[in-house]
C-alpha cells in the first residue's frame, strides 16, 4: 500500500515542475507541498535503506525548491531566466542585484514582530512565597536567575550560572506557576513561548523563528526563555519524522549549544509533562532537570488557603490541615478545581433555599440570607420572589463551611494515577533530581 504514496508523490512533482517552469509559482508551490506530504508518508513505511536514502535526497531537493518559491511569492527574492534544460533548479537571487541586505533585514524584522507577543512586558504578580513547597526547584532557579543578576561578581572563572533548567512532572503541579514567579522576581527580560509560537505553516520559517528567538534573547540579556510543553517542539527524532520537524530540532539544538558555551546570560527554562518524549540530545542541553512532584501535606493546606483567598468563610487552620490530609495524591490543579466547586456551594444553597431571614450587614443595611425553616426569623420565600420584589442586591450567600468541602470531596478525584507517578520517578532516578 505504501508504494501508492510514492506514485502519488511523483505525479504531483511532475505537475509541480511543469507549473514551476511555466512561471505559475503559486500553483507550483501548492503542488510541491502535496508531493512532500506524500513523500513524507512513504518514508515512514520504506524499509530499503538505499531507496530511503534516494527518496530523502529528492525530498530535500523539492523542499529547498518549495522554500525558494515561497520566498519568491513573499517578494523576498526574484527568479532569473529558466535554465536551458527547463527543469527544477532555476537560480534565485535577491532583488536589486546586490547582497539583498535590506530584504534580509525586512525578513528579520517580520520574524521578530511575530515573536513580540512572547515577551512578557508586565510582570505577573506571583511571588516565591505564593508557590507552595518546591524549595529545591526554587533554589535552583534562584541560582540560575537571581544571583547572576544581583551578584555578577560571584560568577567568575569557571563558575558559570545554569544555562538550561528543565521542570518536569505530572500535570497541574505548578511548573508554569513557578515560571511566573521567576518572571516576577527576576530583573530579566522574560520570553513566554509555546510550541505554536515557533511553528509556522511556511516551509523553512520555523527554524528561522527559533534562531531569531535566541538572537533576540541575547540582545535583551539578561533574559529567560520559558518554553512550556517543550516536548511538543523537541520530541524524539525518528525515521517517520518530517524534514520540517527535524530542521526545527536541529536549529534548537544549535541555539541551545550556543547558550551553554557562550557567556550569553540567557537561561532556557523548559517545562514538560512527558519527559521521556524529549529527544535525548535536547535533554542533555538542560544542565539541571528538576522533578516537580505532587504537593505534600503542608503545601496542600497552603493551597486550599490561597485558592480560597478572601472569600467569606468559617474555616480554621485545623480545617485546612484536615483538608490537606484528605486529599493525598491531588495535584495543585486538582486542589484548585475542588476549591472552585466549593466556592459555588453557597450560591447553590441560595438558589435552592425555600426560607430566608433578615440580618444587618457590615454597613448597617438589611440583608437576606438563606436559612432552614426552623431558624428564628425564617420567612418562606425564594430567590426569585426576592428578586421580583427588587431585593436582589440585598441577598447574600452564606459563609463557606467545612461541610461544603466535605460535600465536594465526596465526588472529587485526583487526575494523576500511581502508574503516571511511576514514570516520573523512574525518569528522576535515571536523569533528574528531586525538586
Amino acid at each position: 500500500m505504501y508504494s501508492n504514496f510514492k506514485e502519488k508523490a511523483i505525479e504531483y512533482v511532475k505537475e509541480a515542475v511543469a507549473e514551476d517552469n511555466a512561471g505559475n509559482y503559486q500553483k507550483a508551490f501548492d503542488l510541491y507541498k502535496i508531493a512532500l506530504e506524500y513523500f513524507s508518508t512513504h518514508l515512514k513505511y520504506e524499509k530499503n535503506p538505499r531507496a530511503k536514502e534516494a527518496i530523502t535526497a529528492k525530498f530535500k531537493e523539492y523542499l529547498d525548491r518549495a522554500e525558494f518559491i515561497k520566498g519568491l511569492l513573499d517578494g523576498q527574492q526574484t527568479v532569473e531566466p529558466s535554465a536551458a534544460n527547463g527543469t527544477v533548479g532555476q537560480k534565485v537571487r535577491p532583488p536589486g542585484g546586490g547582497g539583498g541586505g535590506d530584504k534580509d533585514e525586512s525578513e528579520k524584522d517580520k520574524l521578530r514582530t511575530s515573536l513580540g507577543n512572547a515577551i512578557m512586558v508586565e510582570r505577573p504578580n506571583v511571588k516565591w512565597d505564593d508557590v507552595a513547597g518546591l524549595e529545591g526547584a526554587k533554589d535552583s532557579l534562584k541560582e540560575a536567575v537571581i544571583l547572576p543578576v544581583k551578584f555578577p561578581q560571584f560568577f567568575t572563572g569557571k563558575r558559570k550560572p545554569w544555562s538550561g533548567i528543565l521542570l518536569y512532572g505530572p500535570p497541574g503541579t505548578g511548573k508554569s506557576y513557578l515560571a511566573k514567579a521567576v518572571a516576577t522576581e527576576a530583573e530579566s527580560t522574560f520570553f513566554n513561548v509555546s510550541s505554536s509560537d515557533l511553528v509556522s505553516k511556511w516551509l523553512g520559517e520555523s527554524e528561522k523563528l527559533v534562531s531569531q528567538l535566541f538572537s533576540l534573547a541575547r540582545e535583551k540579556a539578561p533574559s529567560i526563555v520559558f518554553i512550556d510543553e517543550i516536548d511538543a517542539l523537541c520530541s524524539t527524532r525518528g525515521d517517520g519524522e518530517s524534514e520540517a520537524s527535524r530542521r526545527i530540532k536541529t536549529e534548537f539544538l544549535v541555539q541551545m549549544q550556543g547558550v551553554n558555551t557562550n557567556d550569553s546570560r540567557v537561561l532556557v527554562l523548559g517545562a514538560t509533562n512527558l519527559p521521556y518524549a524529549l529527544d535525548q540530545a535536547v535533554r542533555r542541553r538542560f544542565d539541571r532537570r528538576v522533578y516537580i512532584p505532587l504537593p505534600e501535606l503542608a503545601a496542600r493546606a497552603h493551597m486550599f488557603k490561597v485558592h480560597l483567598g478572601d472569600t467569606p468563610n468559617a474555616l480554621t487552620q485545623a480545617d485546612f490541615e484536615s483538608l490537606a490530609a484528605r486529599t493525598d495524591g491531588f495535584s495543585g490543579s486538582d486542589v484548585n478545581v475542588v476549591v472552585k466547586d466549593v466556592l459555588m456551594e453557597p450560591v447553590r444553597k441560595t438558589q435552592e433555599a425555600t426560607h430566608f431571614r433578615q440580618k444587618k450587614g457590615p454597613d448597617g443595611k438589611v440583608q437576606f440570607e438563606p436559612c432552614s425553616p426552623s431558624e428564628p426569623g425564617a420567612v418562606e420565600t425564594t430567590l426569585t420572589e426576592l428578586a421580583e420584589k427588587g431585593l436582589a442586591p440585598q441577598v447574600q450567600p452564606p459563609l463557606i463551611s467545612m461541610r461544603d468541602f466535605e460535600k465536594v470531596l465526596l465526588r472529587a478525584r485526583p487526575t494523576v494515577s500511581q502508574k503516571d507517578l511511576k514514570v516520573f520517578e523512574d525518569f528522576t532516578t535515571e536523569f533528574g533530581e528531586e525538586g
